[in-house]
């Protein structure tokens, strides 16, 4: 059996699909931090945010979303100069005003984890594929999930983006059958 062949090229990257990629995560400051540097990947490659995760985490104070929320023009500033990131004006007012979002979905409720997890009541999507040439880059649940998202104010949501944090959150188990993740990353299902 052989490991989905995206992540052959690098250690890095073996070790990301070894241990995070596809396994479900339910705590919603994990959820949170993942779905940023899913926004920050938008037009880049996965490699260049993993490469970068430790400088964004220091970046954005370990993703505390009270402190992000409060970023004014000097913090924002600091953050486009800050070359361990991907300085994008945008990406990086987004990440703020996500942090918001985050703040505000999490005081009326349910909270992005049953937000999130209760477009599949809770219980992962195990995708049968064989090859990597079948995996989506979007489906019908990922736009409702990226309308829904937009709904609460999120940014650099869209549906592809969507899409890769599912599988990286593990709402979907998109290793291929023949990766040994597959069955793996099944046990840590609740």
């Amino acid at each position: 059996m052989e490991r989905c062949p995206w992540c052959e090229k690098y250690e890095l990257y073996r070790r990301y699909h070894d241990e995070e990629w596809g396994v479900p995560e339910y705590v919603d400051r994990q959820l949170f931090e993942k779905l940023l540097l899913d926004g920050a990947q938008a037009g880049l490659s996965w490699w260049t945010i993993l490469n970068k995760r430790e400088n964004y985490r220091q970046a954005f104070d370990r993703f505390d979303p009270y402190k992000m929320a409060s970023y004014g023009d000097d913090k924002i500033h600091e953050l486009l100069n800050n070359p361990g990131i991907v300085r994008n004006k945008l990406k990086v007012k987004a990440a703020v005003s996500n942090a918001r979002a985050y703040l505000e979905l999490m005081s009326k409720g349910p909270g992005l984890s049953n937000l999130l997890w209760g477009f599949v009541d809770g219980q992962p999507i195990v995708n049968q594929f064989r090859s990597l040439d079948e995996l989506p880059a979007s489906t019908e649940l990922s736009d409702k999930m990226s309308k829904t998202l937009k709904q609460e104010g999120f940014k650099f949501v869209g549906t592809t983006i969507v899409y890769a944090f599912m599988q990286a959150v593990g709402i979907v188990n998109d290793h291929l059958v023949e990766c040994p993740r597959h069955l793996a990353v099944q046990s840590f299902y609740r």
